[in-house]
């Protein structure tokens, strides 16, 4: 398992540059901060957790109304058509499809506490339907690969930091990180494809493809028209009123036919808290790795080389000052948020680096910490490919995000 081998790499590494730390430049302080951070991201980890355990059991009860309600049941046929496709080992109106496109539905409009459980939620009925419980099935790694890609239309958290940070038009990223974003998610679903051998030149994967492009130019369209300072209060505004508006369908359909809707939502808040206690393991596992991995100084050590042989070819080297962001996102969300905060408190919110950390920030999803995660909630041991493919696409929508801020703000 790939994530085995790089669980590994953090700590060889981080041993190997404490020691030389330690040896040559006399530092007896690299082995305590590295032990520290052990204990900070074992304790950050477990607190993530029991954060998650209140999210996980509001939004499995409220799956739970939909489930028992038949709302699941229709939203399932409706994207049928699609996700045969590209699911195509998934039984027919099966609850997962419901399941997948809550979750990339709120993906998609920025709002992570409930994306991850109806993630996780996905995971558990893709696990029925697996005939091998340790090894990822394909369904599994193309969901993953399209979560880790980020599709993101409306990135409200990052226009609300750029706001806290000064920023003079904190929207101004909004149609570049959806530009990025889209060329992540497009080249993982397309490698995915590939691999899993389905034909993306069907009616459906195609349509799909055009269909996305068409929203984000819309969408493009309609907040370029608007004045900067309102599209951070309207794009919030639609997400979250799309959000309440499926609850309360969810609701008046579990009324319609007569489902008890409080015991409905007891019932799946139960599963929540299940769920939330059985990724701790998983979750505290990564974090310690990633923590180690920056206490030992190894991400400066990769950051200087880079910097150093981007120079000796003489080419533009400002987008590697965003580097730190676009390393640290698949290992960490909340690292990588504070490396793009860094980013616009040393450079500015409105410098080409606090701008491209931004973008960096929006490109992609946390890959890590996603496979971690939901594997770990399905006792998954395999993961395959999902690595691999989900950090193409992490890949893809980096260079993209660097193409852009130089479009945009070079």
């Amino acid at each position: 398992m790939v994530l085995n081998y790089i669980w590994i790499a953090f700590f060889l590494i981080a041993f190997i540059i404490a020691v030389i730390k330690l040896v040559f430049y006399g530092d007896v302080q690299v082995f305590t901060d590295i032990m520290n951070s052990t204990y900070e991201t074992a304790r950050t980890g477990f607190e993530i957790s029991l954060g998650l355990t209140g999210v996980l059991s509001l939004w499995l009860g409220i799956m739970k109304i939909g489930e028992r309600g038949g709302m699941i049941e229709l939203f399932s046929r409706a994207v049928a058509p699609l996700f045969s496709r590209l699911f195509p080992d998934i039984p027919k109106n099966h609850p997962a499809y419901g399941s997948m496109l809550m979750n990339l539905s709120a993906n998609m409009l920025g709002l992570d506490n409930a994306a991850t459980p109806f993630g996780l939620k996905a995971m558990q009925e893709l696990q029925e339907i697996n005939l091998k419980k340790d090894r990822a099935s394909n369904p599994m790694i193309m969901f993953l690969v399209l979560n880790a890609s980020g599709l993101t239309l409306i990135p409200v958290t990052i226009m609300v930091y750029r706001a806290q940070m000064g920023a003079a038009n904190p929207a101004d990223v909004f149609i570049p990180i959806m530009i990025a974003t889209f060329f992540a998610t497009l080249v993982g679903l397309i490698a995915v494809c590939l691999r899993q051998r389905i034909n993306i030149f069907c009616k459906e994967i195609l349509g799909f493809i055009l269909g996305m492009g068409g929203i984000i130019a819309g969408t493009v369209i309609v907040f370029k028209s608007m004045p900067q300072e309102q599209v951070n209060i309207v794009s919030s505004l639609i997400a979250n009123i799309i959000l309440l508006t499926i609850i309360v369908l969810f609701i008046i359909k579990a009324m319609h036919r007569k489902i008890n809707v409080f015991e409905s939502f007891i019932d799946g808040a139960k599963e929540g808290f299940k769920t939330a206690v059985s990724i701790i393991p998983y979750l505290i596992a990564i974090l310690v790795g990633i923590g180690v991995f920056r206490a030992s100084g190894a991400m400066e050590f990769l950051m200087e080389g880079m910097r150093n042989l981007v120079g000796l070819t003489g080419v533009d080297a400002r987008w590697v000052d965003g580097l730190p962001t676009a390393i640290m996102k698949p290992l960490s969300g909340s690292g990588a948020r504070g490396m793009m905060i860094d980013a616009m408190k040393t450079f500015g919110a409105d410098s080409f680096t606090g701008r491209l950390s931004s973008i960096l920030q929006g490109a992609t999803d946390t890959t890590f910490y996603i496979v971690a995660v939901y594997y770990g909630a399905v006792n998954i041991k395999n993961s395959r490919y999902t690595v691999q493919y989900a950090l193409l696409a992490d890949l893809a929508g980096v260079i993209a995000a660097v193409f852009v801020a130089y479009l945009f703000f070079s």
